[in-house]
This record gives structure tokens, sequence and C-alpha cells, in this order.
């Protein structure tokens, strides 16, 4: 049995949620059996449920002891698998207990040094002081859909613009964004998540600007699909800048968060990207220039492949065996 212990929010943002979608998926057409727990966030309960896995709540101000309710003695070799950044020694010392494996991700907690497997993809600098038995580090390990597989293809030259910056876009960068670009004569497609909260504040953007030029989609049914038909996407410094490299999709990067910066920076120097700075202060002046979006297209889809969550569904398969 594995259970995704899962942390998700406007204030978190959705990036793990769908990380730990992705995987379970993986696992369960392996023939496991899968368990998700996820604190009180509507929108991430919702979308869990209707990809049929099976479901409890867990209080985020919980401190330890209460993972025993949610680990079946019965089953062997349970594995806990903790998406929720940095987890505390307590809780592991906990886990361990109980006798589960542990599997973290980009986890720099002190717990982490109890972890059997701590996964750190989106790790790109001080990478040394990482803790736990087996950590695994590269863009080979990141999870991402094999949806996209389906929508890859060589971009020619800059003809759309997609906007996406996570589920919750916790500081509401879309909005400064589309501000920037109603200046700019670009064709543009935004598309929100379920937990975005600034919409009113958009719309108002786009209906000041040029209408005509602005999409607007919230929820799209598959991400990938939308990306594919657009040259260039602005995103966060999380999942969806690998996905779309993964696409064949160059990104502008702009980080919500100051981890992301290394995401950005690192995907700059891959060739598949160009980064924006933190979203405090973030320059979208590239786009005044000629983008080589051709050989930026062909850099990311040879620098970011989809067997990441394959190579990581196997090492778990390991761990519980």
């Amino acid at each position: 049995m594995f259970v995704f212990c899962i942390e998700s929010s406007h204030a978190r943002g959705m990036g793990h949620l769908f990380r730990s979608l992705t995987l379970a998926t993986e696992l369960r057409s392996r023939g496991y059996r899968i368990r998700f727990l996820a604190n009180d966030h509507p929108n991430s309960l919702r979308i869990i449920r209707e990809r049929g896995f099976d479901l409890a709540l867990y209080e985020l101000a919980a401190v330890t002891g209460w993972e025993k309710d949610f680990l079946d003695a019965s089953a062997p070799s349970p594995v806990w698998i903790n998406d929720r950044l940095n987890t505390q020694r307590f809780h592991s010392e906990t886990i361990k207990r109980l006798g589960a494996k542990l599997v973290t991700f980009d986890d720099r907690g002190d717990g982490a040094a109890l972890a059997d497997l701590n996964i750190c993809a989106l790790l790109f600098e001080k990478t040394e002081g990482l803790k736990g038995r087996d950590v695994r580090l590269g863009v080979e390990y990141m999870i991402l859909n094999p949806e996209i597989a389906r929508y890859r293809r060589v971009r020619e030259k800059l003809a759309s613009i997609l906007v996406t910056l996570g589920g919750a876009d916790t500081y509401g960068v879309t909005v400064r964004v589309a501000r920037w670009l109603s200046r700019k004569p670009f064709p543009v497609t935004i598309v929100t998540g379920p937990s975005f909260q600034h919409m009113a504040e958009l719309e108002e953007v786009v209906a000041a600007a040029a209408p005509d030029r602005f999409r607007l989609l919230n929820q799209v049914p598959s991400l990938a699909a939308e990306m594919y038909g657009h040259d260039l996407a602005i995103t966060g410094g999380g999942l969806t800048p690998f996905e779309a490299c993964a696409a064949g999709l160059p990104c502008i990067v702009v980080a919500n968060e100051p981890f992301e910066i290394p995401v950005g920076r690192a995907l700059e120097e891959l060739g598949a990207a160009f980064f924006a700075g933190h979203h405090s202060a973030f320059d979208l002046g590239i786009l005044e220039k000629a983008i080589p979006i051709r050989s930026m297209s062909e850099t990311a889809m040879t620098k970011v492949d989809l067997g990441g969550v394959g190579r990581v569904a196997d090492l778990l398969e390991r761990l519980a065996a």
C-alpha cells in the first residue's frame, strides 16, 4: 500500500497535489493500492475524488501520533509518501516506528535524514546538504504528466503566448503579467487554476486592454492539450515549465517563491527557457527581442523527457518489495 500525504492550498499552491496524482496513477496502473491524505482544501479534495482515489483528511496542525490512523497494519510493506516539502523529525520517527518506509520530495527538513528515498528533481543549488538514505537528483526524476507525449511538437516562430501560473497563483502574478502583455501585440491565452482568487481584477485588466487579443480559460480539461496550440509559455517555477519543455514549448519563468529562482536559472542554462526573475520584480523585456523559438523548442524536448514517473515508480516498487 502507498499512502500519499500532501498539502495543497491557495497559499501552498497545488503542484504537490498534481505531482502526487501523476505518480499515484502510475502505481495504481501497476496494481498497487493507493490512499490519499490531504488537508481540508475543497478544490484539492474534489480533484482527488474525481480521479477515483481513496481519500481521508488530516489536520495540518496535528503534531504526531495521528499517522497510525491512516496506515493499514495488515498491508505488507506500507510506503508513506510525503509531498509537503520540509518533513519534521518527530513525524519521520513516527512513520518509521509504525513499520512503514518513508519517501519525501524536495525535502530539506530535519526529518529527511530518516527518509528511505528523497526525490529532489526540483532542487538545483545547495544540494550538498540534502539528507536521506537514497537521494535522487536530476531532471530525469521529474514526475511529468505522461499525456504530454501526445502533444509534442517543434515550434517554428512566436505567434501565440500561453500564460499559466499555477492552480492557485498565490500572489496574483497572472494579473501583473496580463497588464504587461496588454501593451504588446501578441495573441494571449491565460489559463487559471481551480484555486485562482484574482479573477475580477484579471477580467478588468483584459477589458481595459484589447479583449479580442486575450482568451481567458479556467480549469481546462487538459493543460497539455492547451499547450499544443501555443509557441511560448509564461509559467511559475514548479513542474509546469518542465511539462511545457517536454512538449517542445519554450518558457519564460517567473519565480513565485524564492526556491523557484534556481529552477528558472537552471532552465535558462539548459537553453529551454528565459528566467524573468522573482515575481516581486519580474522583467518580460525578452519579449521585445527576437526569440530563437525553433532552437529553444528543439533543445527543450531534448533536455526534458517524460520517463521520470516511470523511474520513480520503479524505485518505489523496489522499496515496497
